[in-house]
């Protein structure tokens, strides 16, 4: 399994919303480097979900539901689609700031290229941050 980490404005899609739709297409990435990883996903890979903009926070964990197919919300260019589902609300909400001040986290893809909207997380980086979100799966 593979773990990796998506992010959202929760003014444009929160946590809430997947939750209560029990689903979603992960449409309208645009960046090459997130089009790669989401072409890397497979199938029941584990996803952190996490608010930009002012929140700045990992909130809940997700599953690959289906792996990359066209995004039919392209007009033009080669640009991919998952279907993601959610699994769990995290007991408690992990911050940027407290990822930044983690020995194990702080050098996570998402502080490292924090444009980037779906990124790779280690199985180390990814235990660690349940830990610090008290939830287990």
């Amino acid at each position: 399994m593979n773990y990796w980490l998506v992010k959202s404005e929760p003014a444009t899609y929160s946590w809430a919303q997947l939750v209560k739709d029990g689903g979603t297409a992960w449409t309208g990435v645009r960046n090459f480097a997130a089009r790669l990883h989401l072409r890397a996903t497979k199938k029941g890979d584990a996803v952190l979900y996490y608010h930009s903009g002012e929140e700045k926070a990992v909130v809940g964990l997700a599953r690959v539901s289906r792996e990359a197919y066209p995004d039919p919300t392209a007009d033009e260019g080669d640009w991919s689609a998952v279907d993601l589902a959610p699994e769990t609300a995290l007991a408690r909400p992990v911050s940027l700031a407290a990822i930044k001040a983690d020995k194990v986290l702080k050098d996570m893809v998402l502080v490292k290229q924090s444009r980037l909207s779906v990124s790779p997380v280690t199985r180390g980086q990814f235990e660690r941050l349940l830990q610090l979100a008290e939830t287990k799966i």
